[in-house]
């Protein structure tokens, strides 16, 4: 289990709620922090380190599932686990389609509950890892000059370096250079990793048959 380190935020409008739920998480050993309303956690910084966020769907003004969608917007790469009691189906279903880790219905067992937080933190810290690793890649793609861009995206389409340099009107020997240095600034040892690291961020080109 996920704990030390780790903070959960209580957003429920009912204060006994957040309470006994404040009470419950740390003595299981999370730091909690309540808030009443959406907008007041929204308020509140955006943190960086591990944790998640128990969500009620029903509060005044702004409800969980408004708050869930604006959260990317402030910076806040939380999961969510959604703890409820008066949540339905379609409730539910938009929840988990939005990237939910859990639809929780209130008064929910402490083991469930548990288990829930500790899913939500650990996938927390593989998604940390995926975008540490996309803001990588689009560090090194943003050293490339914009011919280097062109070869670049030819190199993906599988090009030879003569058909590179026939399409571009360069000598082949430029074509050389420029992957020479597009493989260094991307710190690429092959093309196969090359390829690798364009594909994680999105970037793909089709092989093109002459």
């Amino acid at each position: 289990m996920l704990r030390a380190g780790a903070t959960l935020f209580v957003v429920d409008d009912d204060v006994s709620v957040r309470r006994s739920l404040t009470r419950l998480l740390r003595s299981a050993g999370w730091d909690v922090e309540e808030f009443a309303t959406a907008n007041a956690f929204l308020e509140r910084a955006p943190s960086a380190g591990p944790g998640c966020v128990l969500l009620d769907i029903q509060m005044p003004g702004m409800n969980g599932l408004e708050l869930q969608a604006r959260m990317p917007e402030a910076g806040l790469f939380l999961p969510v686990v959604f703890l409820t009691g008066k949540g339905d189906i379609p409730m539910s279903v938009h929840a988990m389609k939005h990237g939910a880790v859990d639809f929780l219905v209130k008064p929910v067992e402490e083991t469930v509950l548990f288990e829930a937080i500790d899913q939500a933190i650990k996938r927390q810290a593989s998604e940390a890892t995926i975008r540490h690793h996309r803001d990588s890649v689009m560090a090194r793609l943003a050293r490339i000059s914009e011919r280097e861009r062109e070869v670049l995206e030819q190199v993906l389409q599988g090009r030879l370096n003569k058909q590179i340099a026939f399409d571009l009107g360069i000598v082949e020997k430029t074509v050389k250079a420029h992957r020479g240095r597009i493989m260094e600034k991307m710190e690429a040892g092959t093309v196969a990793e090359l390829v690798h690291l364009c594909d994680a961020v999105g970037i793909q080109f089709p092989k093109r048959v002459d």
